[in-house]
């Protein structure tokens, strides 16, 4: 991981939200599929490196938004990648990712439309619950682990592996049985 790239993206970010803020925006809005609001990176750098992140290949983030935390992934995974549903996030995370030089891809689906099977890791921060079709799919298609972030939502089927707080945020990890 180098802390200096993630200093770059960190301060990318929070430049375009100042700027979204400069022109009466707030940087979160409803999508087609439900609520995004941003990752608060610093905690999600830390608990990446909590968790040992690195140890991981394939990293997939169910609900990527604008593209920061697969951007911050990228900095301990070798792959790393980001599903949207709203088009204009996904165009933020492409237009960022090309901006700081970095190989993370985007895709703009559906998380219930992908496979998520090649991945050796997901992550997820629930904005429903996720007996509303996530979890069946997790059970049926996940092969590795899924770090949730939030307090809220936790699946009921799998397999609490650890957990974390950091500055008040919970990061969980998930296994199948």
């Amino acid at each position: 991981m180098d802390f200096h790239k993630f200093r770059q993206i960190e301060s990318a970010y929070k430049e375009k939200d100042r700027e979204s803020l400069r022109r009466g925006r707030l940087p979160l809005h409803p999508t087609s599929k439900g609520f995004w609001s941003p990752a608060i990176m610093a905690e999600v750098f830390e608990a990446f490196r909590k968790l040992g992140l690195d140890r991981y290949r394939n990293f997939l983030d169910l609900g990527s938004g604008d593209g920061r935390v697969v951007l911050i992934a990228s900095l301990f995974v070798p792959r790393a990648e980001g599903i949207e549903i709203d088009p204009s996030l996904h165009a933020i995370a492409v237009s960022m990712a090309g901006k700081l030089g970095s190989s993370a891809a985007f895709r703009l689906t559906d998380m219930l439309q992908h496979d998520i099977s090649p991945y050796d890791v997901l992550f997820l921060s629930p904005d429903t619950p996720l007996e509303r079709g996530m979890e069946r799919k997790l059970v049926k298609e996940m092969n590795g682990h899924l770090i949730l972030s939030g307090d809220h939502f936790h699946p009921r089927t799998l397999v609490s592996l650890k957990s974390i707080i950091i500055n008040g945020t919970r990061f969980s990890v998930y296994g199948k049985n």
